[in-house]
């Protein structure tokens, strides 16, 4: 009975665990009125503004690069993770202040004047009137929500409202193109948003969510959406008295004119109970409709695997099967002179290749990559790094890449030794430092033209040496520990003896030929991966939001299994024809994906996105060459690695004399 009673208080202290356990960066907040304020909640809603960015340029800026207003008080900036620093996002206080379940009907924010006698102001002046030809949004974040702008739309059968990250900083009616919120009636005129009415819905407080010390008057915030207008007060602002929007100058200013900009805001407090402070992104990733088109992506993967699962196991069962049966039933010689296919090349199919030292470098570097996905993508399934949890994912796959040093020195050496490579100091060295050299090279030329820019995304110098002290002191460590381990280890033990004299290979057809095996072996993996990569790309470059991480997972392991498949029926494809140099083409008939992955983002450069200054266009291909460099290490590995165990698998059950 004490028994019982004890595993009972167990599971019941175990279920009060779980249940006020919360992932890091997602723990709730209580509000409440400022009477009311205590240690349990607070009733100052902290508004924070981070980088504006636009779908026409990709270089963003700090808030304060546009002369808004600033706040008084020297509050200090949140920290920001490794993560969010190199994503260029730049959290900062605003002067905005916001009190919970106080409405506010119009109050000032600042009020900006500029005169043409000054120089300076004419330069802020044209900074403002760029960043609204261009459409730059702001991003604003409270309660570690994202403020958002919604839209009414008609989906075709019943209204729905399109919610989206952020807001327009102004508008423009140019040559015909509207951006404006509202139709105007004036051409080529710009419109800057100088008001904007937030509305707070925050659900109310319940017991079971304050404990002991329960809080009448008090809440958690849901949602906060934002209305942007744009006001001409003549006289006094929030006086009542306005006339129209406010038209910003399309000029520099002359010589004694002035303009003002003044900016206000109004704050309205709505109790909503129906959503709970867990379902609260709801809104926001409900309103993208892709879920259907997810699940299109994930069937059209499967029935690709499906079909290469058939063909492999085809081969496995029936070919190979009579095959080995047939080679391992030869008894004299003369039965022996009938071999044909890939039992003739015995002798040759384990002959090192050459550039040895240069292939286990990247299948080190490929093993890195790979585990560091698969870690990633796990911990983002598992809710760790939610969309909520900013930089966090980032910062996982940049930390994860340090610390797996060890896997691509041991894999590296372990291959390399196997080709019987002595250079072992070189072998170390190359795996150390030629993909990371290659990827920080890209970074840090793209970041000499982002400081150019006086972009918010240039990572400051002390960033840069701390990731270089990540690289030299943790990475290139570990991954010389890996390496010792791998060269001291006995030499892999194939399963027959390489001949001293390299057999013939015989005149190939066109559909056996190296060039046109790889450029096909990269289809259908990238046929598994395309739709994906239209959402990955849009959250990069459109300020949209990826959530759907388990897709992701999915897809990820489909990616895998067609990598591996396509490469083990093409490297049969090829031995059958007596063409015994496979180790090279293994890692590039699944690495070619890479091929495929490069020319569907420069399509999407040119369908999708309004960019046209050269130095958006340099920096975009500079992050994609890095992207298609790591993702081909990644597919390249999986197809060698697929390779290697079918091969050793197939000779290792026949006999030979």
């Amino acid at each position: 009975m004490k028994r019982i009673t004890a595993i009972l208080t167990l599971s019941a202290n175990l279920l009060l665990i779980v249940d006020s356990f919360y992932l890091p960066g997602l723990a709730p907040v209580n509000y409440c009125k400022r009477e009311d304020e205590s240690d349990v909640c607070k009733a100052d809603v902290k508004l924070y503004v981070n980088r504006l960015n636009t779908e026409e340029s990709v270089i963003p800026y700090e808030y304060n690069h546009f002369d808004f207003c600033t706040p008084k008080d020297s509050s200090k900036s949140p920290v920001e993770n490794l993560g969010q620093v190199v994503f260029g996002e730049r959290i900062r206080p605003s002067p905005y202040n916001i009190e919970f379940m106080k409405n506010v009907t119009c109050e000032l924010v600042c009020k900006k004047s500029y005169s043409g006698s000054r120089a300076e102001d004419n330069v802020k002046l044209s900074t403002l009137r760029k960043g609204i030809s261009l459409n730059y949004q702001h991003h604003w974040i409270v309660d570690n929500m994202p403020v958002t702008t919604c839209y009414e739309t008609d989906d075709g059968s019943d209204n729905h409202q399109y919610c989206t990250t952020g807001f327009q900083m102004g508008c423009f009616v140019r040559n015909g193109r509207q951006t404006c919120l509202r139709p105007t009636g004036n051409q080529n005129a710009y419109y800057i948003y100088n008001h904007v009415d937030l509305r707070i819905t925050y659900h109310s407080g319940a017991k079971e969510d304050w404990g002991s010390q329960f809080r009448e008057n008090g809440g958690r915030i849901i949602s906060v959406k934002v209305i942007p207008r744009s006001i001409d007060y003549k006289n006094d602002p929030c006086s009542g008295s306005n006339n129209g929007p406010l038209k910003f100058p399309s000029y520099h200013l002359k010589e004694g004119e002035t303009f003002d900009i003044a900016y206000t805001y109004s704050v309205t407090f709505i109790q909503d109970n129906t959503v709970k402070w867990s379902s609260r992104w709801d809104y926001i990733l409900e309103s993208m409709p892709h879920t259907n088109i997810q699940w299109f992506s994930i069937l059209n993967s499967l029935v690709i695997v499906l079909f290469l699962s058939g063909m492999v196991a085809m081969i496995l069962l029936r070919t190979l099967h009579k095959d080995i049966a047939r080679y391992n039933q030869i008894d004299n010689g003369e039965d022996a002179q009938e071999e044909f296919g890939w039992k003739l090349v015995h002798g040759d199919v384990f002959r090192p290749p050459r550039k040895g030292m240069l292939l286990s470098v990247l299948l080190g570097s490929g093993v890195q990559v790979f585990c560091m996905t698969l870690v990633t993508l796990a911990f983002a399934c598992l809710g760790f790094l939610s969309p909520a949890n900013r930089g966090a994912l980032m910062t996982c796959a940049m930390v994860l890449y340090v610390l797996l040093g060890s896997p691509a020195g041991y894999v590296s050496a372990r291959i390399y030794k196997s080709f019987g490579g002595e250079k072992w100091k070189s072998n170390v060295l190359l795996t150390s430092m030629l993909a990371p050299g290659i990827v920080f090279g890209l970074f840090f030329v793209m970041n000499l033209v982002l400081w150019g820019n006086d972009s918010s995304a240039a990572v400051p110098f002390s960033t840069l040496v701390g990731l270089l002290a990540l690289w030299l002191l943790v990475s290139v460590p570990l991954t010389f520990v890996g390496a010792f381990f791998g060269f001291r280890k006995r030499a892999l033990e194939h399963p027959v003896r390489t001949n001293q004299i390299p057999r013939l290979i015989p005149e190939q057809t066109i559909h056996t030929q190296p060039i046109p095996g790889i450029v096909m072996g990269g289809v259908l993996p990238f046929g598994c991966i395309f739709i994906q990569l239209f959402f990955i790309l849009n959250s990069i470059w459109s300020s949209q939001m990826y959530y759907m991480f388990g897709f992701l997972f999915l897809v990820f392991i489909i990616l895998v299994i067609t990598c591996a498949e396509t490469t083990i029926l093409l490297c049969y494809f090829h031995l059958c024809a007596e063409d015994y140099h496979w180790w090279w083409r293994s890692y590039l008939t699944s690495g070619f994906t890479a091929v495929y992955l490069f020319l569907y983002c420069c399509h999407y450069f040119f369908t999708k996105l309004q960019i046209e200054d050269a130095a958006s266009g340099f920096l975009y291909f500079g992050y994609t060459l890095i992207m298609v460099f790591l993702f081909n290490l990644l597919t390249g590995t999986i197809g060698f690695f697929a390779c290697f165990w079918f091969i050793r698998k197939i000779y290792s059950v026949v006999k030979v004399d």
